[in-house]
């Protein structure tokens, strides 16, 4: 039907066109003619159409476009196979030798099949454009992902503060944006109504969030992990009673490696629920230690003592200085606290700087002559054995 009306479309100079062929009945003459079309189609598409192309190329990059537009394009053409100029040069041979092929139908009298062809590619037409549209959509999001990605990891590379995680972030969420905006364009441009897709993709959501509330938490906790940054991988953390150093981040999950080398996975809801300790954010830690001396001993001397063992290690920090503190009376000795820092702090830097302290303080103390008290306890048992060496237990004498 279509077909039809387009046939009945036909200008009245095509069927002018078509008499002066008839004329022309002879081989001879429809042979010249086929010539003379082709001439003409091969000047028009390899000649006049390139001049006509660089000259308008020319004009615009020079006088008509402004120099950002001009940049716009040549970053364009870096993208593609071939230049725009190019592009619109071979649309417009591909013009002229669509018109040289129903010239020639024409020509040795197949008007019916040149009708048919020139119908199909009239209603060809809307489909050609979407065609092109959709072309021209996808290399524009490729150009797009392709510029984001250059000005996320430029402006990370720039900003010390922006991590890898947070990088990653920024690109996976510019490429879901980028994506979104894609797949509704083709949607659109190809007719297709959004209303009940989005309605669909909305129930859709709510049923999976309903059903997987912790896995969206999680999902939801790692982005907000990633951009609070408490902790970045290699930090010495604590938390829900696992210690380790973290050695991987994801959207779901954290690893944390603990001294013993057992790998703990931890969900990240989990981990923005807890309470956590993060061990080498500061560079620098105070440890703790604490040391018993005997009652007989004088508590402001074996604090000086302590110090002077503590300040001569190359473990320990000189700033802050470290200090001690008398806390407790023990069940056998005054507890003294000592309290000194470590710089750049790893597992390894507290176990050593903690047993260098011990070896230090015993030895300073056993050259002062300052005790260190084992535990001790006193038993005294009452009433046994009495003066007469009888234990309680023991039945009494009988009374004659």
């Amino acid at each position: 039907m279509r077909a039809a009306a387009t046939a009945e479309q036909v200008p009245d100079e095509f069927e002018r066109f078509e008499a002066v062929l008839r004329d022309l009945a002879t081989t001879e003459g429809r042979l010249l003619t086929s010539a003379g079309v082709l001439v003409v189609a091969l000047l028009v598409g390899l000649v006049v159409f390139p001049l006509l192309v660089r000259a308008t190329s020319r004009l615009l990059r020079g006088q008509l476009l402004p120099k950002g537009m001009v940049e716009i394009v040549d970053s364009l053409n870096g993208y593609l196979p071939t230049t725009v100029s190019h592009a619109v040069l071979r649309s417009l041979q591909l013009g002229v030798a669509l018109v040289a092929v129903v010239a020639l139908l024409v020509t040795w009298g197949m008007v019916p099949t040149a009708v048919t062809v020139v119908s199909v590619l009239w209603v060809s037409l809307p489909f050609a454009g979407q065609v092109v549209l959709s072309g021209l959509v996808l290399i524009f999001a490729y150009i797009a992902v392709d510029v984001l990605d250059r000005t996320v990891r430029g402006f990370s590379s720039e900003a010390q503060q922006v991590t890898d995680q947070q990088e990653e972030i920024l690109l996976r969420m510019g490429h879901l944006g980028i994506l979104l905006v894609v797949v509704s364009g083709l949607l659109t441009l190809w007719g297709l109504d959004l209303s009940g897709l989005l309605l669909g993709a909305g129930v859709l959501g709510v049923v999976l969030g309903l059903a997987a509330r912790q896995t969206v938490g999680a999902m939801i906790a790692g982005f907000v992990l990633m951009f609070t940054q408490p902790f970045t991988i290699g930090d010495w953390i604590e938390i829900d009673g696992h210690e380790g150093n973290v050695t991987k981040i994801t959207i779901m999950h954290t690893e944390i490696r603990e001294f013993d080398g057992e790998l703990v996975v931890i969900p990240n809801d989990v981990v923005a629920g807890q309470a956590m300790r993060n061990l080498s954010h500061q560079d620098i830690l105070r440890l703790e230690t604490e040391v018993g001396v005997g009652y007989e001993v004088d508590p402001a001397h074996a604090e000086r003592v302590a110090i002077e063992a503590i300040e001569d290690l190359d473990a320990v920090a000189d700033t802050p200085p470290p200090e001690t503190a008398t806390v407790a009376f023990g069940d056998s000795a005054v507890v003294l606290r000592l309290l000194y820092w470590i710089e750049d702090p790893t597992p390894a830097d507290r176990r050593h700087a903690t047993q260098a302290v011990i070896h230090a303080v015993k030895q300073r103390f056993e050259t002062e002559g300052i005790e260190i008290p084992f535990p001790q306890r006193d038993l005294s048992l009452s009433g046994w054995p009495d003066d007469e060496g009888r234990h309680p237990a023991d039945p009494p004498d009988e009374v004659n």
